[in-house]
């Protein structure tokens, strides 16, 4: 025992071992006893199950965690990207060139500014809401891998079980066996949130979530990665996880009960965090949209025509960020672009002023925020979420 300790004081998992000993039968001789010494009753880990079960939960944990900060810190990225110039410089950019517009409005380099300026917002509304689905797409390959692992611990600890039970009923330990599993269940642990409980035999069940028996006796169930449509939360042929009771039984999606190890990690940022923050650029280009038009084509252009709309308007808050763009009118002409309240008013900067004072204004749907604080605000979110 002492040589098998030495040989695997490195090994992972490996619990020591310590023999147990009780007295050997004294033999009798004639009217004496006498005493035969010791003898090994047993070779024992020097294991506490309790602890073993907390440090699980502490890998679950960790594990989640793990998870949910590298998809964060992608998120991260997100908003610093093109030299560090993030989204909210390119609003910035695009009013402040209305104001300067403002100071000329006859001008027909300021008129381009603003053109060229709502071109790089309109791009790169785009390329946040693209990045942001990018992640979610690569996330979905993560869990499917994660899944892929899972598999695999579950039917070695269902091996585990079998050889464990065959030597109990033999009347050995299985120290070996048990060190080895119990080190693939904390493994199992940083994967996804189990519970386990060992039977009659030394076999272990092992449930994840609430309801999917991964693991009974030397049976093993393995988890299966489907694409599903859209719901809103979810991006169409995003995966989801099914859970299959038995051979006779539909498999169901069981994907909402796993909130823990990495899986649930992985999970929680695709299907909330990246899903609101798609919401919320939707939100802002909507809103930017929906009052520069009500503002601009209020207006007239160098050619004293009215109505005219500065953006193709988005027809509804989903998807505007990716649908916005510049009103093709505009595109090939700036001097469409109304600068004057009123026509025949050379140095008329009202409308020109008006849509530059919008980035101060109220103008998101709850009429309290501005786009600068809804932005900050997000932002602010993302960084707490990736400590």
């Amino acid at each position: 025992t002492t040589g098998h300790n030495i040989a695997n004081k490195s090994t992972e998992g490996y619990s020591r071992q310590r023999v147990e000993l009780q007295t050997a039968e004294p033999i009798g001789l004639g009217n004496q006893r006498i005493g035969m010494g010791s003898k090994t009753a047993a070779v024992t880990r020097t294991n506490n199950s309790y602890l073993e079960k907390q440090i699980g939960k502490e890998q679950s944990s960790l594990g989640y965690y793990n998870g949910k900060s590298d998809a964060m810190n992608r998120v991260e990225q997100v908003y610093n990207e093109q030299a560090n110039k993030g989204l909210n410089t390119f609003v910035t950019d695009f009013f402040n060139s209305f104001r300067e517009f403002a100071n000329n409005p006859e001008s027909l380099a300021g008129r381009t500014q603003v053109k060229e300026t709502a071109e790089f917002l309109t791009a790169d509304f785009k390329r946040v809401n693209n990045q942001l689905n990018e992640i979610r797409r690569d996330l979905d390959t993560q869990v499917s891998s994660n899944v892929d692992s899972v598999n695999q611990l579950t039917k070695e600890i269902a091996q585990l079980n079998d050889k464990i039970q065959l030597v109990t009923n033999q009347g050995g330990p299985g120290n070996d066996e048990r060190d080895r599993r119990d080190l693939l269940i904390k493994q199992l642990g940083e994967k996804i949130n189990i519970r386990w409980a060992e039977g009659e035999g030394g076999a272990v069940t092992v449930t994840a979530g609430n309801t999917a028996v991964l693991v009974a006796g030397s049976d093993a169930k393995t988890l299966e990665v489907r694409s599903t449509p859209g719901d809103g939360k979810k991006l169409e042929g995003s995966v989801s996880i099914f859970y299959k009771n038995n051979e006779t039984s539909e498999p169901f999606d069981a994907t909402k009960q796993f909130t823990g190890g990495a899986i649930g990690g992985l999970l929680d940022v695709r299907d909330n965090t990246i899903t609101d923050l798609i919401d919320n650029v939707d939100k802002m280009a909507y809103s930017i949209a929906t009052t520069v038009n009500e503002v601009h084509s209020r207006g007239f252009d160098a050619y004293n025509r009215q109505g005219n709309n500065f953006f193709d308007m988005p027809m509804e808050v989903r998807g505007a960020s990716m649908g916005l763009k510049v009103n093709d009118a505009i595109s090939r002409d700036p001097m469409r672009i109304a600068g004057a309240r009123h026509a025949n008013a050379p140095g008329d900067n009202t409308v020109a002023n008006a849509i530059g004072q919008l980035q101060f204004e109220q103008v998101m749907p709850d009429k309290k925020t501005t786009v600068d604080e809804f932005y900050n605000s997000m932002v602010g979110e993302v960084g707490i979420q990736s400590r």
